[in-house]
């Protein structure tokens, strides 16, 4: 549904016009968010979370897991926090984490609430924290955050993408976070909404905030995997993008 574009043009529009650093985190299982920004992409989350398992497993052994340390004496907060700072991917002003594949088989309740704490301590360190979150917003309750000041659904200028967004729309209303704002952006519509689509975007009860119209060269970027970060910033979507951001007024 664009969400991965929305949420790259959202990341050159804070690092390009507004101060502070800009942490992007890739919570979507096909993690594809670096190819948009230029970064390469060694470990994920995921990959962190299951060397920790493999650790804790031969710590259990020595007795190490019962005091809650691994392999060397660290604790497993001390592993993760060291092993996702050294996994960030770094841009110019702006940082990657990418959470990759969900969990396999095994207990990871632990490992995720010390893997929620990391991310929490690490974002601090910057202004802006952007998620690229799955097709729905589980991985976002599971582990993520539980505090998002801005949430935006990406939809296409259809009536089934329109569905959809509804059925998130309201889906929010069961997760464990903090929400302040939910907004509706649609992609790739060139011209006024369709009365179809305006009809239930009215029933779904929050604002669209936006609409990026389809534009030649960031299809042409994304054909040939260039990131977006090159657009040039009278481009069409670009320009959409910086619209949207400007009309919050707490994002200055």
């Amino acid at each position: 549904m664009g969400k991965t574009t929305i949420a790259g043009l959202i990341i050159k529009y804070l690092v390009e016009m507004q101060p502070g650093a800009v942490l992007a985190i890739d919570a979507d299982p096909s993690s594809n968010l670096n190819m948009v920004l230029g970064l390469d992409l060694d470990w994920t989350v995921g990959d962190i979370r299951e060397d920790l398992l493999s650790q804790v497993k031969q710590s259990l052994t020595a007795g190490g897991a019962a005091m809650g340390t691994v392999a060397g004496g660290s604790t497993k907060r001390e592993y993760l926090d060291y092993q996702i700072r050294s996994a960030l991917s770094e841009g110019e002003r702006f940082d990657l984490i990418a959470m990759g594949q969900p969990e396999g088989q095994g207990c990871y309740c632990a490992v995720n609430h010390n893997l929620r704490q990391v991310v929490d301590s690490i974002s601090k360190n910057y202004r802006y924290v952007v998620i690229d979150n799955e097709a729905g917003m589980e991985h976002l309750s599971r582990r993520t955050t539980r505090a998002v000041q801005h949430l935006f659904i990406v939809s296409e200028p259809t009536l089934r993408s329109i569905v959809a967004a509804e059925r998130i729309a309201a889906f929010r209303h069961e997760l464990d976070i903090e929400i302040e704002h939910t907004g509706l952006i649609l992609n790739r519509l060139g011209g006024p909404v369709p009365d179809v689509l305006q009809a239930h975007i009215d029933k779904m009860g929050i604002p669209l905030v936006g609409v990026v119209p389809p534009d030649e060269e960031l299809a042409a970027l994304e054909l040939a995997g260039r990131p977006f970060i090159e657009l040039n910033n009278e481009s069409l979507a670009v320009t959409a993008v910086a619209q949207i951001m400007t009309q919050l007024n707490d994002i200055h």
